[in-house]
């Protein structure tokens, strides 16, 4: 999400005057059957001291929720108008898509990897799901047909109700607009697979310090969430529904609150870092390297999220171009695209001496130095930026592993770090390098990037890494799965594949 999300850090109390619900409260207590979760139990002895906030009640009857008339979004909400960017210097919006960048990473929202499972209703559950797990499913497939409808009345209810929390949001809103509402709503589905749940979560916990969120913002966000759900979900919603997302919610609200946190007693919630290199490749693409204000710790094939000072709040997501050096800079492969408010500025306006934000890293496509499988990698476009840090990351443990990289393009012009991957490839034996071009004359191989894989292998002793637009992610894992590989030897930090494991 590029906005906070839900959640604070709190204990179960509320203050004292919640009772055993928690100090997320719903309307109504649900029926003595349900289920209940520890955190709704009040097991809060070992949590971070000094956490408490307030207990939330969603506002008036579940009938007058339901009828009460849709809330006006604020009129100006947004702080000092010296801090907004006059309207003349916004780039227009171009649908949903608008303001992802051509190899922007994913989303701190997004759900663990896992390949895409065989196609079925995103709200279909299990069979072992549990109570919960089918009324929150249940729910989330009435209000699936109007989703923008719930997700603009969510955003209203919260900054009318909540105008404090405004100036935590980026000035536009359009690119950022669903984001906190999926995340909700994809940790929900998550609710039966703790593992999984739990690490989303602390990461989504984590990486929101850097938004300024604090304990007291999120019994806000799960009033307005009730209020919204209460009102559009006409048919499936009930005491039981609502008690079963009153305990979702404050679950996921914990683990975001106790992960912040511990985070916050060893890691700052930004980084400062000075432009100090900034190389032009194409007339869009551009190699800019930084330097942290402080040591920043990563692994080769994770990302970060980017705040520019052209656009303060408005945070953007980037794999690191190298491994980890010793001089502590870092480097990222970026493109400007039409309507990309911190791709285009960093291509086109940073330069040498400007100071960016980074938020932490982030990102599970990185090497285990334990096994002793090849390794296979396809980097699409600026995608090749983290296959270029595996490469370095293998290279400097220093073990003879075989790596085959397909280095995908529309044009050999696009191929704008061919020479520094073939570079790599003469340096070290053990490295393949073969770049694929789909459109035009190329010296390398013809057609689309997954088609080109097909053509070698075998692949059954490599682990499979893709980096690259949504689609060749896509096309990419359907492609290594059809020829073998299993899906738990794929990597790759694709939002679209990354929510499919919630599915």
């Amino acid at each position: 999400m590029d906005a906070p999300t839900t959640t604070s850090s709190a204990g179960n109390d509320g203050g004292g005057n919640s009772g055993d619900w928690g100090w997320f409260t719903p309307s109504r207590k649900p029926a003595d059957d349900q289920p209940r979760s520890p955190e709704a139990d009040g097991a809060s002895e070992d949590r971070a001291a000094g956490r408490r906030v307030s207990p939330i009640h969603p506002a008036g009857t579940q009938a007058e929720r339901r009828a009460a008339p849709p809330v006006p979004a604020p009129a100006s909400p947004i702080a000092p108008a010296s801090a907004v960017p006059p309207a003349s210097a916004v780039p227009p919006e171009t649908g949903r898509e608008a303001g992802r960048e051509e190899h922007q990473r994913p989303d701190e929202a997004s759900a663990p990897h896992r390949a895409r499972p065989a196609a079925e209703s995103v709200f279909t559950a299990p069979e072992t799901a549990s109570p919960d797990a089918i009324l929150l499913r249940r729910t989330m497939a009435e209000i699936e047909p109007v989703s923008d409808k719930v997700t603009s009345y969510f955003y209203a209810l919260l900054f009318v109700q909540h105008p404090e929390l405004r100036p935590l949001f980026p000035a536009a809103m359009d690119a950022q607009r669903d984001r906190l509402f999926k995340a909700i709503l994809t940790a929900a589905r998550l609710i039966d697979d703790h593992d999984i749940l739990s690490d989303f979560l602390s990461r989504l916990g984590r990486g929101h310090r850097k938004y300024g969120t604090q304990p007291e913002h999120y019994p806000a966000v799960g009033e307005c969430l009730i209020a919204a759900l209460t009102r559009y979900a006409t048919s499936t919603w009930s005491d039981e529904a609502e008690a079963a997302w009153v305990r979702a919610y404050t679950s996921i609200s914990q683990i975001m609150i106790d992960a912040a946190a511990e985070d916050e007693l060893r890691a700052p919630a930004w980084w400062q870092a000075e432009v100090v290199g900034h190389e032009s490749r194409t007339a869009d693409i551009a190699v800019i390297t930084v330097r942290p204000d402080q040591p920043y710790p990563f692994l080769a094939g994770q990302y970060t999220s980017v705040e520019t000072p052209w656009w303060p709040r408005v945070w953007r997501h980037y794999s690191f171009a190298s491994a980890p050096r010793a001089d502590g800079l870092l480097s990222f492969h970026v493109k400007a695209i039409p309507a990309g408010w911190v791709s285009s500025a960093l291509v086109h306006r940073a330069r040498p001496g400007d100071v960016i934000r980074l938020g932490p890293p982030a990102g599970s496509m990185t090497v285990d130095h334990a096994s002793d499988n090849g390794l296979l990698c396809l980097g699409g476009g600026t995608g090749i930026a983290p296959i270029k840090a595996l490469v370095e990351d293998v290279a400097e443990h220093g073990r003879q592993r075989a790596v085959e990289v397909f280095y995908g393009a529309r044009s050999d012009h696009d191929l704008y770090d061919i020479d520094t991957m073939l570079r790599l490839a003469q340096r070290h034996p053990w490295l393949s390098v073969r770049p694929v071009v789909s459109d035009g004359p190329t010296s390398g191989l013809s057609g689309r990037l997954p088609d080109a894989v097909r053509q070698y292998g075998p692949w059954n002793a490599f682990d499979a890494y893709l980096s690259g637009p949504p689609g060749m992610i896509r096309s990419g894992v359907d492609a290594l799965m059809g020829v073998g590989v299993p899906s738990h030897r794929i990597r790759h930090d694709s939002i679209e594949e990354l929510m499919a494991a919630a599915e």
